[in-house]
């Protein structure tokens, strides 16, 4: 029988990252994923695009990684849709935006004050250096010059119409520009950073597992879904997996967790770890109450639907989507700095119907990049094959649905400028004609309503084992990603952030894996 000295549960952000980096340094790991497990040369062209909307749109583009039967509500009002999340080696680094944007170093310090010492800014700032080489600002003593990933930022004649109607737009109502939006705690409008080559995604497998895969220290395992962890006493001692060919067991001196903030919580369901009424729902004995699967996050985004001008040049299917964000304040006394945050889309797939688009649609948003109200994740059944529900939950809290109010009028001063309307073919009160007959009602429950029918996330799930002190009732893993009351058993994905970051989340998670990835060493 092998003895690893880890499994690593989800080949994604911080699984590779994690497994990478401990294969290198001589332990003997196994890195399991319910995708498939494929080279980083054979990941189909369509998602090397800069413009992942290309591969969303695409039957094909789906097969294998993504889960299409993964659904969300996003507020309690409305209808299930569909949950996008990585699958297989990369994760979910090989769907998304390719957004390599930092979370303000506020959020870490917000943690350390919430009882997760030793994450603070100054203690995970080395990470997100160490794991960039930033084609920018790598001079710069927060930046990294020699790291996995590379960081690039598009020039401003490669841009969209979108992205410059928002950069001048947000300048044109007083948001200032910065250079660089992954300077520590930069606020105002800025160039996305990208994880890209020459304008082809650079996702975790390419970045971290590629270089490994003829280290014999590193075993991967495509088509493995993990049931349950397996235990002596309160000692994790391996893994029961489901596979084409049956089930299996594999052991190991460790065992961790990182399949996600969806994903990882369903996991510890299975194996007994949770709230006595979610097990017992799912008919599993409980082995510990812990709050697994609550206090789930997301970022709530609403947009407004822009016709292009048929004077403009077309947008093609493979021109980057975004490359133009705007990080601010919303004044809110019950906000924290940098709470919301703007974005450009240069192609609007979700477009208005009532128009004629045939020369492009595009959006402009807004999203709530701080939030308190919080969700879970539901098992329907123990069955590890089937897929969870994702309850959001977004704009539950008072506090959230007020600053939305805030940032839906700003977003509509926006698309009111000059520059916004240079780019569009119809006024933006005719594509967007109830946002606009919301916000131009003055009334507070109008735009509720349609802020809470409308809202749409980000698809950056976090949250859902949260890391805190261990006496802390809120907290699933203690600040060295220990799962609290146990042995050998850690999380180490977006499921323990306290809150979602002040960001898109994929270099945060990577961050975080690169930081244990030390921590257990020693």
């Amino acid at each position: 029988m092998t003895q690893w000295k880890y499994i690593v549960v989800g080949a994604g952000s911080a699984g590779a990252t994690f497994a990478a980096r401990r294969a290198a340094a001589g332990d003997r790991v196994l890195l399991l994923d319910a995708g498939p497990d494929y080279r980083s040369s054979e990941l189909p062209d369509v998602w090397r695009s800069p413009n992942p909307m290309a591969a969303l749109m695409d039957p094909q583009g789906w097969e294998g990684l993504m889960y299409p039967e993964l659904e969300v509500t996003r507020t309690e009002g409305q209808d299930p849709a569909t949950y996008w999340r990585g699958r297989g080696l990369g994760g979910s680094s090989t769907i998304n935006g390719q957004i390599a944007i930092r979370p303000p170093m506020l959020d870490f310090d917000d943690w350390a004050a919430e009882g997760c010492a030793g994450w603070s800014g100054a203690e995970i700032l080395p990470y997100f250096a160490k794991l960039e080489s930033d084609g920018d600002f790598s001079g710069e003593p927060y930046h990294g010059a020699d790291g996995p990933i590379p960081i690039y930022r598009a020039p401003r004649d490669t841009w969209g119409p979108a992205d410059r109607a928002l950069a001048d737009g947000a300048q044109a109502v007083g948001i200032p520009w910065i250079d660089d939006i992954n300077a520590p705690n930069a606020t105002g409008v800025s160039t996305y950073p990208i994880n890209s080559r020459e304008f082809r995604r650079v996702s975790v497998n390419d970045a971290y597992l590629e270089p490994q895969r003829e280290n014999p220290n590193l075993t991967v395992r495509g088509g493995s879904t993990v049931d349950r962890v397996l235990f002596d006493g309160d000692r994790a001692v391996g893994v029961r997996i489901v596979t084409e060919e049956g089930a299996v067991e594999e052991f190991a001196d460790e065992v961790i967790l990182a399949a996600g903030a969806v994903h990882t919580p369903t996991i510890l369901l299975r194996s007994g770890i949770g709230p006595r009424a979610a097990l017992e729902s799912i008919e599993v004995a409980q082995r510990a109450e812990l709050p697994v699967g609550e206090g789930l996050q997301d970022h709530l985004m609403v947009l407004v639907d822009i016709v292009l001008s048929a004077a403009l040049p077309p947008v093609g299917a493979l021109d980057r989507h975004t490359n133009i964000a705007a990080r601010i304040d919303s004044g809110d006394p019950e906000g924290k700095p940098q709470d919301l945050m703007l974005v450009s889309l240069n192609q609007n797939v979700l477009a208005m119907e009532f128009a004629d688009t045939s020369h492009g649609a595009a959006a402009i948003g807004v999203w709530l990049n701080q939030a308190y109200s919080r969700g879970r994740i539901v098992l329907r059944s123990a069955d590890p094959l089937e897929q969870p529900f994702v309850e959001e939950r977004m704009l539950s809290d008072e506090r959230d649905l007020r600053r939305m109010r805030t940032a839906a009028r700003l977003l509509a001063d926006i698309c009111r400028t000059a520059e916004v309307s240079a780019i569009a073919e119809v006024p933006v009160e005719r594509s967007a004609a109830d946002f606009y007959a919301a916000i131009d009602s003055g009334d507070d429950a109008q735009l509720d309503a349609y802020l809470l029918a409308r809202g749409g996330d980000a698809q950056h799930a976090t949250s859902t084992c949260r890391m805190g002190a261990a006496d802390d009732p809120r907290s699933v893993v203690d600040t060295e990603c220990r799962v609290i009351g146990f042995q050998a058993l850690r999380v180490i994905d977006a499921s323990v952030f306290p809150s979602v970051p002040r960001a898109n989340t994929h270099l945060a998670v990577v961050a975080i894996a690169e930081a244990m990835a030390d921590r257990v060493a020693r």
